[in-house]
């Protein structure tokens, strides 16, 4: 399904682009963001469930995660073969989550430290960005030069994010409880959408392929300009 990005390409995702990957049209912001948040929460997750689960029962609880996640990938995966062969997704940001909870148990000892190894990540990047190789190394940034793909976050530099984002949750929620103390209450109107954060995994999941069925439904003539 390689090929070489043409003229026609314009306006598709651009893969060479390091901390703007998760999506050419949408602001790097939204993304660096949306990591960001993974790291914090998971330091909190962890820190409450290493209170309840013995070490092997944590480390699985990780894995089964993890996997479920990547998974969920895999569907997206698919889905995107199927109706956007041109520019599937192959290491998209499902994948690269999945990864990444597999991967931050890992570094879950080391609290704040873990900002050096996430800058390290995102350096790293600036040089994976740079190089061109083989299908089997997508997954850490090295891509060839016929890849294009409308969703692609390799773990560099995205993982150091993450890393980041521990890091800060280690400071802000030691223990997986918050350390600091907020003046305001949470406003009324702002609790039906609390619902929304604690499902964004399956609103996500569901939203690419919504999408596209859309597309297909109701404007049919466009699908055409993605194979």
């Amino acid at each position: 399904m390689a090929r070489r990005p043409t003229g026609d390409d314009r306006g598709r995702h651009n893969p060479g682009s390091v901390l703007r990957t998760p999506g050419s049209r949408g602001h790097p912001l939204t993304a660096s963001t949306f990591i960001f948040l993974v790291g914090v929460s998971f330091t909190i997750s962890y820190a409450r469930a290493a209170r309840r689960l013995t070490r092997r029962g944590l480390a699985l609880k990780y894995v089964r995660r993890g996997l479920t996640i990547f998974s969920y990938g895999l569907v997206i995966t698919a889905v995107t073969w199927i109706f956007l062969p041109s520019v599937y997704v192959v290491f998209g940001i499902l994948h690269f989550i999945g990864v990444a909870i597999l991967l931050a148990p890992l570094f879950a000892r080391f609290g704040t430290t873990n900002l050096i190894p996430g800058t390290a990540c995102i350096l790293a990047g600036y040089v994976t960005n740079t190089v061109l190789g083989p299908w089997f190394l997508l997954w850490i940034g090295v891509h060839p030069a016929s890849f294009a793909s409308l969703d692609y976050v390799p773990l560099l530099p995205w993982f150091g994010l993450v890393l980041i984002g521990m890091a800060c949750g280690s400071l802000f929620y030691p223990d997986g409880s918050r350390g600091f103390s907020l003046r305001t209450a949470e406003p009324a109107f702002a609790r039906p959408f609390s619902i929304l954060g604690r499902h964004s995994l399956f609103i996500y999941f569901l939203h690419q392929p919504l999408i596209l069925l859309l597309i297909a439904v109701f404007a049919p003539a466009a699908m055409p300009v993605f194979w």
